[in-house]
């Protein structure tokens, strides 16, 4: 039979490419900020601690909006609402740009934050409605590729512009670009293949289920624990490994490269076995975090470990993010944005630990002490659904049941209420 989503089988349908094109832009504004702190506290006129809080704008919009927006947009067509995101994202950063005000440009930081929670929550779920059950996960990977993919690309590119033409090129970039992006949603999105109508009554009664909630604690402690340590890493490079402070975004570059490897290697084995791929990828993390403490004297060991960070830290979220939205049956849209709400609490929570730490009698080696710690807590949702999933029964939570893979090695029995 052929695929629904039309394509060869073992491929991937050309819009989950295009999708993750628009997640490589979201990612790209979320994170080039950091490189852009100097540029943007001299040309708004502010401290840079203050221009830091351009970044906390934004991770507090997705946390709080991809939520509400989900819920806000879930009677729209689906490649409305993305066009709409984009459109959204796109005026926010043309807004930005020609403002000369940090007050506003914080208030257009809050409404891009909005505009990308919407355009993930639906984006994972149509990518994977298009790839179907036995390419859900691979398409998962992908999306969260695209997001991995700007911290490889997009914020050196981002950050290295800014340094020539000022922070106000690499916004002027994104807003054409998220443009160009909407023409190519609305072309390669028909209508049809939407989901079926779903209420928001349905939505919320997909969350009752325990597994899911699982899931959802496992994506924000694995990226807590990357976090923790990622955030903190520079000083670790250049004050304990002796890296010189020129080289250390060529390590940065290493970390997103693991981390583009993990989102593939989880996308790819997450398929077959989810939670012995998550379980031994936590573990790992764990393991290589704890490494960082007495191993990142060297600047070569200390390389090693970041983008072995990236590569087994990254793994774990393709997995658990496929594996939520399956829990979820056919109302996965609140679902998907609740993944994204959780992975950006565990940034920022990861972070905020991480600082404390840093400044405590734990010194440079806090960051990766916090990380072991959140990173080995991982294993404990993991563990309990893999043990649910091995013995547990699936619920379908909407009206028509959906093809569901146990989350388990081993298929389960699903039930489907009719």
């Amino acid at each position: 039979m052929p695929s629904t989503s039309g394509t060869a089988r073992g491929k991937l349908p050309f819009v989950v490419w295009v999708l993750a094109a628009g997640t490589f832009l979201m990612g790209t504004t979320e994170f080039v900020i950091a490189g852009l702190l100097p540029e943007l506290s001299t040309g708004l006129g502010v401290g840079t601690s203050q221009a830091g809080l351009l970044i906390t704008a934004f991770a507090v919009g997705m946390i709080i909006g991809a939520p509400a927006m989900a819920m806000a947009t879930l009677r729209l067509p689906q490649p409305q609402t993305l066009i709409l995101a984009l459109s959204v994202f796109s005026l926010g950063h043309v807004v930005a740009a020609l403002s000369t005000s940090f007050t506003v440009v914080l208030a257009a930081r809050v409404v891009t934050a909005l505009a990308t929670g919407a355009f993930w929550s639906v984006g994972f779920v149509v990518a994977t409605a298009a790839s179907g059950p036995e390419k859900a996960t691979r398409a998962t990977g992908v999306m969260i590729g695209g997001l991995t993919l700007a911290n490889v690309v997009g914020v050196p590119i981002g950050s290295f512009a800014g340094q020539f033409i000022g922070w106000r090129g690499p916004f002027w970039a994104l807003a054409a670009l998220s443009a160009l992006a909407a023409v190519f949603i609305g072309r390669f999105i028909p209508a049809r293949e939407q989901r079926a109508t779903v209420s928001p009554r349905a939505e919320f009664r997909a969350l009752r289920q325990g597994r899911l909630w699982l899931a959802l604690s496992a994506a924000m402690l694995i990226m807590g624990g990357v976090l923790a340590t990622y955030s903190y890493v520079t000083p670790l490079l250049t004050d304990r490994a002796g890296i010189p402070a020129g080289a250390v975004p060529f390590v940065l570059i290493a970390f997103g490269i693991g981390a583009l490897g993990g989102t593939t290697t989880g996308g790819r084995l997450g398929e077959r076995r989810p939670m012995g791929t998550t379980i031994t990828a936590a573990a790992a993390t764990a393991l290589v975090l704890f490494l960082m403490i007495p191993l990142s004297v060297n600047a070569v060991t200390a390389t090693v470990l970041v983008f072995l960070m990236g590569l087994t830290g990254f793994t774990v979220n393709p997995v658990v993010t496929a594996l939520a939205m399956r829990f979820a049956g056919d109302a996965p849209t609140l679902t998907s944005a609740l993944t994204t709400s959780a992975f950006n609490v565990g940034v920022a929570g990861g972070s905020f630990i991480a600082g404390t730490a840093l400044d405590s009698s734990l010194g440079l080696t806090g960051p990766p002490l916090v990380g072991t710690v959140i990173a080995t807590l991982t294993l404990l949702p993991l563990i309990a659904l893999a043990v649910r999933g091995a013995s547990g029964r699936s619920r379908i939570v909407a009206q028509h049941p959906a093809p569901a893979r146990a989350p388990g090695d081993e298929p389960v029995q699903t039930p489907s209420r009719r």
